[in-house]
């Protein structure tokens, strides 16, 4: 494939057409251009004629390649590279590639030779490398590589052997270059091999490129982890481009046995770890205390300053301004001035970066005038996290001389900066807020969205859960263009195994669809599991691996809840039909025979063998990498951190508060008045011919929502009303689920062919003020309840009726409250009378 050309930018792809490689340049923002990976367009048109001089003659046999790095002093994180080759390599293959530094080779070896440097002249066969290899080289920005296979010298030991050069413009260059290698290779039990044509030339596009792995108890996974464990994970994320790594040192102190090493002691490790693999060390910490009270305050300094001197390697520590903390940021900021001093005194490099996360009006406008009249030289810059200002706001009012590093929130799928956009009431009452949760497109649409006006981003993150996502990312902030599924692709090729490497992509992929519109309707589910149990049966020698387990329990688990939803809806049915005998059974008995109904679920529950193995997969996740998906059996931080092993058998109808319901209807004084409650119960969501019903916050129950743009990156650059599925009693609330599932206000809601000679009533229930207009005028209500799960009423006039058809829109009310005691609607009715 001939390369295309951009301007001075390049973008190489390897032969096959699968993978995409390489970058082209950022137009939009000049001053990060020194970061996007540039070269003429003769060098790289030599190096492309150069590479692909091999004869074709299938894969290239490295099983027996000696890998040849420099000897002498040379920077850490190359060492490191050649180390992460060979045990990588051999931990798939059982293959051991030999090191050689003391020269040219010898005559007994035999087989291709790797080429590991950062300096080329420093190696014997770099010396004769060539030119277009040294030229492109040349080209490449901090640490870009060159990857490719050229034939060996024509005499000599080498004569005939070809060469596989990984070329590094630095000492992470080199660490890269092996990290697309081991991506790219096709490793299996006793070989190893490479397309030799394969051939990439590429610089990151962005600077920073990283992740928060907090070890804190509130962590559902990496609490658990040893110090081994972590190197590991760090290394696994570095092969896939990323270049630092953000801990948590001092916040959540609660003390859990999971632990196997104390925090003070990993705090270092972890600063031992980023330093052999020359990765940025960054601390978040937050200032949760009065900053006023002077001992709490020099008693945090004095503990930030303890472990910045214990930390062979420091390079930033990130402030949030007010998640956590409700400080003003006139003393938060001579916090950070504080907290620069004592940084300085032994990583003088070091700097302090602020986020405006919960700071709004005169708090922000504080900040800025702050930075504009003293611009600080220990300020390192802004983060964007969920609840800051906008990125672009933040840029526009910025000094230019300081850069954005954005702070992406991709652990959370509800109550998240990032939500999943009209997801399914029974996946998010179950899978919940910090579930395993791969969404490959539509975060590689926002980050793509979201990236230009950064130096890149540095995530949030509480758990191994989103692996995927981080993966997306890391890839993404080194070349925006790359498609999703040749990242997915390699992901399986080195995280799985080459021969099912694209069905378990397309698996990713499906999973992502999972989640995508009515669970009841989407009859991919069950595709998604049968293509899941089907790569299970061909790969049992996966079945320990954590990210396999990830990948299974979630394809069972949605197709258990989906089965589920079904089976609990038609119960859900069966038993209003009970209802409807009430007037000749009497309420009492209705009422039984409806429970009995209910609580099928329990005496013939739905696909027992799905349940069985979401438990055993649960408890593998838990021995491979201490994975909490319970509270009782694996000692999870809180029912919101991922607990779905609690949550896989929650009621999917309106069981819980049927039974509450029943229990006071059974108190009331007259039949008759039982008789009423339990007509109204019974017609609820079906209130007659010609009326409507919607739970607004239900994608599968709200057909007369507008929902708008429903992309991810709609909604989060325009932000229209989604649902929002509120955590009520740790998540076991027996309140009506409509009521949990809430709109706030949606766009609007639109309703035709209705009839111009009735008259109708909208019903509605919510919490606090409902501001309606019909067709663009306001109505007053006649019925004004303001309680949860009280009925307001509002008469139609007729003269909207007088085309068939009816536009709602709602006022959002200006309230000085919580989020969580603002008005909002659950449901609306239309009522012909």
């Amino acid at each position: 494939m001939a390369p295309t050309f951009e301007s001075d930018c390049y973008r190489l792809r390897l032969g096959t057409g699968i993978f995409g490689v390489g970058n082209t340049c950022e137009p939009t923002r000049p001053s990060f251009r020194s970061w996007a990976p540039t070269m003429s367009a003769v060098y790289a048109t030599l190096l492309l004629a150069t590479l692909s001089a091999m004869p074709d003659a299938g894969p290239l046999d490295l099983s027996k390649a000696t890998i040849v790095t420099r000897r002498g002093a040379v920077a850490e994180a190359e060492k490191t590279a050649v180390t992460v080759l060979v045990e990588e390599a051999e931990n798939r293959t059982g293959v051991h590639l030999t090191v050689r530094t003391d020269g040219p080779t010898t005559t007994t070896e035999s087989g291709a030779v790797i080429v590991a440097t950062s300096r080329l002249d420093e190696v014997a066969e770099g010396r004769d490398a060539p030119a277009e290899i040294r030229q492109s080289v040349a080209g490449l920005k901090p640490e870009g590589f060159v990857l490719g296979v050229s034939q060996g010298v024509e005499a000599g030991a080498n004569a005939g052997r070809p060469i596989v050069w990984v070329v590094g413009a630095d000492a992470r260059g080199v660490l890269f270059g092996v990290g697309k290698l081991l991506r790219t290779m096709k490793m299996t039990q006793g070989a190893l091999s490479l397309d030799p044509k394969t051939k990439v030339v590429t610089s990151p596009a962005y600077p920073i490129r990283g992740h928060q792995l907090g070890y804190r108890n509130r962590a559902n996974s990496w609490d658990a982890w040893d110090v081994r464990q972590f190197e590991r994970y760090i290394r696994e994320l570095a092969i896939f481009g990323s270049n630092c790594v953000e801990n948590i040192p001092f916040q959540d102190e609660t003390s859990t046995s999971l632990m196997t090493v104390p925090r003070k002691v990993m705090n270092v490790q972890m600063s031992e770890i980023c330093q052999r693999y020359d990765q940025d060390y960054w601390l978040w910490v937050p200032a949760e205390f009065d900053l006023t009270d002077s001992e709490q305050r020099a008693k945090a300094l004095e503990e930030n300053e303890a472990l910045y001197q214990a930390c062979p390697r420091l390079d930033a520590v990130f402030v949030p301004g007010g998640d956590p903390g409700e400080n003003h940021p006139e003393l938060v900021i001579p916090f950070m001035k504080d907290l620069s001093v004592r940084l300085a005194r032994s990583h003088p490099k070091a700097k302090v970066w602020l986020s405006l996360q919960g700071f709004k009006g005169e708090w922000v406008d504080y900040v800025y005038r702050y930075l504009d009249k003293e611009k600080p030289d220990w300020f390192g810059g802004m983060v964007c996290g969920p609840s800051s200002p906008s990125i672009a706001s933040t840029r526009k009012r910025l000094d230019p001389r300081y850069p954005i590093r954005h702070y992406p929130d991709l652990t959370h799928n509800v109550r998240a900066q990032y939500p999943i956009p009209w997801w399914d009431p029974a996946l998010a009452h179950t899978l919940g807020r910090e579930s395993i949760n791969p969404r490959p497109l539509q975060f590689a649409e926002i980050h793509n969205a979201m990236a230009p006006l950064t130096v890149g981003f540095l995530s949030y993150s509480d758990g191994v859960h989103d692996d995927v996502n981080k993966i997306i990312w890391s890839t993404l902030a080194w070349d925006p263009e790359t498609p999703v599924r040749a990242i997915l692709i390699e992901y399986a090729r080195f995280f799985f195994a080459p021969e099912i490497a694209e069905l378990a992509a397309d698996g990713i992929l499906a999973l992502e669809q999972n989640w995508i519109g009515s669970l009841r309707d989407n009859g991919g589910v069950e595709g998604t599991r049968t293509l899941w149990e089907g790569l299970e049966k061909r790969s049992p020698q996966l079945e320990k691996n954590w990210r396999w387990q990830m990948c299974l329990v979630r394809a069972v688990y949605d197709s258990y809840i989906r089965q589920r939803l079904i089976d609990e809806s038609a119960l859900e049915e069966e038993a209003n039909l009970a209802l409807a005998d009430a007037p000749a059974r009497g309420a009492h008995a209705a009422m039984d025979r409806a429970l009995t109904i209910l609580q099928r679920t329990k005496t013939d529950p739905v696909a027992p063998r799905l349940r069985k193995r979401i438990d055993e997969l649960c408890e593998a996740l838990f021995r491979s990498i201490g994975l909490q998906t319970s509270e009782s059996k694996h000692q999870a931080s809180g029912a919101e951190r991922g607990c779905i092993l609690d949550f896989a058998d929650h009621p999917l109808n309106s069981r819980w508060w049927l039974e509450d319901e029943f229990a006071s209807i059974r108190n009331l004084p007259s039949e008759p008045e039982k008789l009423a409650r339990l007509e109204l119960l019974r017609t609820w969501e079906h209130p007659g011919p010609g009326s409507f019903y919607d739970d607004v916050g239900n994608v599968a129950k709200s057909p007369h929502v507008v929902k708008g743009d429903l992309t991810t990156l709609g909604l989060s650059l325009g932000r229209p009303s989604i649902p929002e599925v509120l955590w009520w009693d740790e998540g076991v609330s027996r309140q009506r689920p409509a009521w949990i599932d809430v709109m706030n206000w949606p766009l609007a809601m639109r309703y035709r062919n209705l009839d111009p000679e009735a008259d109708y009533v909208i019903r509605t229930t919510g919490l606090g003020t409902c501001l309606l207009s019909i067709d663009g005028e306001r109505v007053a209500p006649c019925l004004d309840n303001k309680g949860i799960g009280e009925f307001k009423e509002f008469v139609v006039p007729k003269r909207h009726l007088a085309d068939g058809e009816l536009s709602l829109t709602f006022e959002r009310p200006v309230e000085n409250l919580n989020w969580r005691y603002r008005s909002r609607l659950s449901e609306l009715w239309l009522l012909k009378k």
